[in-house]
């Protein structure tokens, strides 16, 4: 395989990556794990591989930091063909007074298997949390969470207005979703004012996820407006009252329309605060500055390198897939990969690249596994059909998913591809 250094143990002596940071290596593999890493010498044809013929672009599954399995595949029962927040607002609104256990049982399985056979290996998914529909949604996808456990694992987060954690009913079902492994998460910022009232429920939420010693992750400055308040108020209060909670904002998107001076201060106290960000391009680019009819001149979209250059962990994610808030994802990946490395200027051979979508996606999320391959860790990949990441970037490509050293039945569209073949020996 040719496999970016990134995800191949430091500690092991390889050849030099080459200049699309990648290194050709024969993997040993045996009971679902990896035995040792070897690396070949560059061939005559440049790619290090016996006989001349070029290694496939290898990389571990990668990881999905922020969806929404209980909307998913909503999109063609109720349409947002405005693509507006407001259309998408109202139209989440219809569907989840019409909200079934049922249908979210087929959401979230239709979802994990695609993200299994796609080559995810861990979602985050929040939930809506508020109203009649919150509690069979959660013991639905509690009920997957579990059954999927050891394939594709799954976090849940409570999706409510932040202030409803300030309430008796918000602070008895915060215990309730603590106790079962859940995050707690809010909206700060549009399509919601941000109001005096914020300061006060995000201060009793954070405290409240530090007494129950959970996570957060927030929806934050989802926007073209009001530039970095929400994350400003959340780095804030961390800092002034010295939270200690895993806590995550997620969009950020007012925040790229800074000037570059504030934007790198507020990215600095957020890396000071330790706050995470995931960046969700494809929705923030479909939904968000939409005036007029006319195509805006300046994007929303969290500023991931400014982020990463301050010493924040950013991981990059898909959020919403065929729903009221964005009609198209499938929870595939490499299609996600592939349009963010346009939309967010992202050179995949560098380490900074890569790593949203795979090692700092899995710090986010805290897994065990950070993606790495190291003796002992699974033998887990993601073969692609590509040998570059210009092939990668120029086609979809086809791929074979290897789990626990055991080749996956690809998805119904794809079929393994010529340059695969040689990984079925």
């Amino acid at each position: 395989m040719r496999i970016p250094r990134l995800l191949l143990d430091p500690c092991v002596p390889l050849p030099a990556a080459d200049d699309q940071g990648l290194v050709t290596v024969r993997l040993e593999h045996g009971e679902g794990r990896i035995r040792a890493i070897h690396g070949l010498a560059t061939g005559c044809g440049g790619d290090g591989e016996e006989g001349g013929a070029p290694a496939p672009l290898a990389l571990t599954p990668l990881v999905e930091p922020h969806a929404h399995l209980d909307k998913a595949f909503s999109a063609e029962a109720f349409p947002n063909p405005e693509g507006t927040m407001a259309g998408a607002m109202a139209a989440n609104g219809r569907e989840a007074t019409v909200r079934q256990a049922e249908a979210v049982r087929r959401r979230g399985e239709r979802a994990l298997d695609q993200a299994w056979r796609y080559g995810l290996r861990a979602i985050r998914s929040h939930i809506d949390s508020l109203g009649p529909w919150a509690r069979p949604s959660w013991e639905v996808l509690l009920e997957l969470r579990d059954r999927w456990r050891g394939r594709v694992e799954l976090q849940l987060v409570a999706l409510v207005p932040v202030g409803h954690w300030r309430t008796a009913e918000g602070q008895a079902f915060a215990a309730w979703v603590a106790a079962r492994g859940g995050l707690l998460g809010g909206v700060l910022g549009a399509p919601f004012r941000s109001t005096p009232a914020d300061r006060a429920g995000l201060l009793a939420l954070l405290r409240l996820a530090e007494r129950l010693g959970c996570g957060v992750d927030l929806h934050v400055d989802e926007s073209a407006d009001d530039h970095g308040r929400g994350v400003a108020l959340v780095s804030e209060l961390l800092l002034r009252h010295r939270i200690v909670v895993p806590l995550t904002c997620s969009h950020a998107s007012s925040m790229g329309l800074l000037a570059d001076r504030p934007c790198r201060r507020l990215a600095e106290a957020m890396a000071a605060a330790a706050v995470g960000v995931v960046a969700l391009p494809s929705t923030n680019l479909w939904l968000l500055a939409k005036h007029h009819r006319r195509t805006p001149s300046l994007r929303p979209q969290a500023p991931i390198r400014q982020l990463q250059e301050a010493g924040v962990t950013v991981a990059v994610g898909a959020d919403n897939v065929q729903d009221p808030w964005f009609p198209g994802g499938d929870f595939d990946p490499i299609a996600l990969l592939r349009f963010s490395l346009a939309a967010s200027h992202l050179m995949p051979w560098r380490r900074l690249g890569l790593s949203p979508f795979s090692t700092a996606a899995a710090q986010l999320l805290g897994l065990e596994w950070d993606g790495v391959l190291r003796k002992g860790a699974p033998a887990d990949l993601v073969v692609l059909g590509a040998t570059s990441w210009t092939e990668l970037l120029a086609r979809p490509p086809r791929r074979r998913v290897l789990r626990a050293g055991r080749w996956l039945e690809p998805p119904p569209c794809e079929d393994p591809s010529p340059p695969l073949a040689a990984c079925h020996a």
